[in-house]
């Protein structure tokens, strides 16, 4: 991104066609120190990100004009690092699921408190943050495997990797705990950085989603410990 994260204020985009509700999340958020502006329909959402790059969206999936996932592949075409907070009002798994695997971050599930809104987003921003300051070691290595945190780039086999930005913090993640077992609580706390609270299959997914682009054709680097947790190791 192309603006200096550790002196401007976050820039967060609210997008729902409800009029009310942008201004209560655009108020809560500006209470906690970000910069938020609201619009209430996909193409105004697509129009103001590309003149304000805000770092992340709070995005409804329901839009007059062009739904929330269309939203969502407009955006990250231009900012493939911009963080995004999906708001649905279904209950489906599925619909959930769909949100992630296009390339969401996290979801909150209307009706819904501020408070639970603004500890999702500090655990998304504080991510892209962690992203942004150069690491004392820029390069994770294990096996064939390899994870470049300046650059980003993830090769395993010395063929490249492509991940989404919550895919590539949790593959991190366990790069720095090679070989010991994380259950899903401590991962959501490093990853997520809060407990979502017996929603902890989002980690069985992201983790599924690993295993695909990691795993796929090669020996398997990601275990399951039934009962515990996950581990990753070493193939061979």
């Amino acid at each position: 991104m192309d603006t200096d994260l550790a002196t401007e204020p976050w820039r967060l985009l609210v997008v729902d066609d409800e009029p009310d509700l942008v201004e209560v999340l655009c108020g809560a958020l500006r209470y906690e120190g970000w910069e938020a502006r609201g619009v209430a329909d996909g193409p105004a959402a697509v129009e103001l990100a590309a003149e304000w790059r805000p770092h992340a969206v709070v995005l409804d999936m329901m839009l007059p004009g062009m739904d929330g996932m269309a939203v969502l592949r407009r955006l990250q075409a231009r900012q493939p690092e911009l963080r995004v907070l999906f708001l649905t009002a279904r209950d489906a798994v599925e619909d959930r699921i769909a949100g992630l695997a296009a390339g969401g971050d996290d979801y909150v599930t209307k009706p819904f408190s501020l408070a639970e809104v603004v500890v999702r987003l500090r655990g998304l921003l504080r991510r892209a943050g962690a992203q942004v300051s150069p690491p004392s070691s820029s390069v994770l290595i294990l096996g064939d495997l390899s994870l470049d945190e300046q650059s980003r780039e993830v090769t395993r086999g010395g063929e490249a990797v492509e991940l989404s930005p919550t895919e590539f913090a949790l593959l991190r993640h366990f790069l720095l705990h090679p070989r010991q077992v994380l259950s899903k609580a401590q991962i959501l706390e490093a990853v997520w950085s809060y407990d979502f609270g017996g929603q902890a299959h989002v980690v069985e997914l992201y983790v599924s989603y690993l295993r695909k682009k990691l795993d796929q054709g090669r020996p398997p680097m990601i275990h399951t410990v039934r009962g515990v947790g996950y581990v990753i190791k070493a193939a061979g």
